[in-house]
């Protein structure tokens, strides 16, 4: 019936660098998820809100399913099919600049079991000319029975409305499961960690960007500063010695600038100025060891 509120979860899945993060930081039309052309930058289900007169539709960007090699590899997994079984609604990424390939037909293959509606959404779509998005769609269309298939540009914003249209129609009716106004459920401290790890991952090369996490030790508003300054306190832990000296960079330089970008971007979410100290640390094969994880967050 037109006129009822609809509300419910939408879980963005594909394989890695699948552009899943960028587009669910477009459909809420803010940065809730960090983005990075490195695979399996995303490590949380992270949960961002679109909010509208008729439906409040909650985006899970999940981390991409892969073949796991480590301890951290198998959770990542989990979280995608823990997700998977949770949620109304379901985007498969695929993206429009590259082939389809093994790690989308097994996808494909998971997500013809589920009990319902899967939309397979072609991104990156501002990236190939109309020819080559053509057949994309219709080797995307050949991988299974989705409910619909649309390509999209969290770039440019193209079809991203309609996207939202399609998924809201397949929400189960009922009432906001959030407040208005939000943006994310994400702790702030868990944001913050994102934002540095997010800048860290820039210009990193090969493995270290897997190897790679941070912590938020401490947070707190400095007593007697009338501008509400934030102090952040965190911590970047690598796996080896020899990891250490790429994240600091030649005299610091490297963690002056990862200082710099992730403040910029956690002085917006905060609303107010932000003294953030950095420090690099080793936690040895954190990815392999349970009780790390565990202190990880994992």
């Amino acid at each position: 019936m037109a006129g009822e509120h609809r509300s419910g979860f939408v879980s963005l899945v594909g394989r890695p660098n699948a552009g899943k993060s960028t587009l669910t930081n477009a459909l809420v039309g803010s940065k809730v998820a960090i983005t990075s052309s490195k695979p399996q930058t995303t490590r949380h289900a992270i949960r961002g809100l679109v909010h509208r007169p008729d439906a409040q539709l909650v985006v899970v960007d999940t981390p991409g399913l892969h073949k796991p090699r480590t301890l951290l590899g198998e959770r990542l997994n989990g979280i995608v099919r823990e997700t998977l079984a949770e949620v109304d609604v379901v985007g498969f990424c695929v993206p429009a600049d590259q082939a389809v390939g093994p790690g989308d037909r097994f996808l494909a293959a998971e997500l013809s079991q589920l009990k319902r509606p899967v939309l397979a959404v072609v991104t990156k779509s501002d990236t190939v000319d109309r020819e080559r998005l053509g057949a994309q769609l219709l080797a995307v269309s050949k991988l299974g029975e989705w409910a619909e298939v649309v390509p999209v540009s969290a770039v440019t914003g193209f079809q991203l409305e309609l996207l939202t249209d399609l998924l809201i129609e397949r929400l189960p009716v009922g009432p906001n499961l959030y407040p208005d106004g939000e943006l994310t459920d994400e702790p702030e401290a868990t944001l913050i960690a994102e934002f540095i790890r997010e800048a860290a991952l820039e210009g990193v090369r090969d493995e270290l960007p897997h190897s790679i996490a941070v912590m938020v030790e401490e947070m707190a508003v400095r007593e007697g500063r009338a501008d509400g300054l934030v102090d952040i306190y965190a911590t970047i832990y690598v796996e080896r010695a020899s990891q250490k000296p790429i994240v600091l960079g030649r005299g610091g330089a490297r963690m002056k600038e990862i200082g710099m970008r992730s403040r910029e971007a956690i002085s917006r979410l905060l609303g107010s100025p932000v003294f953030l100290d950095l420090h690099v640390k080793i936690a040895k094969e954190w990815q392999r060891d349970p009780k790390q994880l565990r202190r990880l967050g994992f």
